[in-house]
């Protein structure tokens, strides 16, 4: 689905707060190119996961349509109301509407980055080689996002072809890092509790 990214978002919410009523604990959300910004655009809402991980996604969502859609695919839309788009094999992959090309050309992803809050923890990871989604858009989550970290994968591309396990040890090991930080802050918490406990008891 073409656009669409705020509804996404919301079913994203719908997800996790299914698997919280079936006490699961959601410690970290993680989005791949579309998925990147629709995980963003959650913790800009929702500041219930304190983990996010956004790889690939796209920062200005302006740019990178007319690759995909063509160069007249304005006017095909306001003349057509909708566009076919076809995989290199000519195949139907997804519609395109009016409607879900206006909802990605006002999702407001700077917006939306200001607003995550400072104690949510992001990281940003992207391929060097990326031909869909330039790695300098990368370098815009990190400008804007307040707790970010950037981890660029050196030769890799949009899809990770020769890096997944790179991938997935980068991801792994954010999430273990978040994770201990987390525990020696609340221990650290616990210890100072029990000194001032102490100390009025003196």
């Amino acid at each position: 689905m073409y656009g669409n990214y705020r509804r996404e978002a919301e079913d994203l919410r719908a997800v996790i707060r299914h698997f919280r009523k079936n006490q699961h604990l959601i410690t970290a959300i993680v989005g791949h190119s579309k998925g990147g910004n629709v995980v963003l655009l959650y913790a800009s809402k929702y500041n219930d996961v304190p983990t996010v991980i956004n790889i690939s996604g796209r920062f200005h969502l302006e740019k990178g349509m007319e690759g995909r859609l063509g160069k007249d695919f304005l006017q095909r839309i306001k003349q057509n109301g909708f566009i076919d788009v076809k995989n290199r094999k000519g195949q139907f992959e997804y519609l395109v509407t009016q409607e879900s090309l206006m909802d990605r050309l006002t999702t407001d992803t700077r917006a939306a980055c200001l607003s995550i809050d400072q104690n949510c923890r992001v990281l940003t990871i992207h391929g060097s080689r990326d031909k869909i989604v330039p790695a300098t858009d990368a370098l815009e989550f990190a400008r804007f996002i307040r707790n970010h970290k950037l981890h660029i994968i050196e030769g890799a591309d949009h899809e990770y072809t020769a890096h997944q396990d790179e991938l997935a040890t980068v991801v792994l090991d954010f999430v273990k890092a978040v994770r201990e930080d987390r525990n020696t802050a609340e221990l650290l918490q616990s210890c100072e509790r029990a000194v001032n406990f102490i100390k009025a008891r003196i």
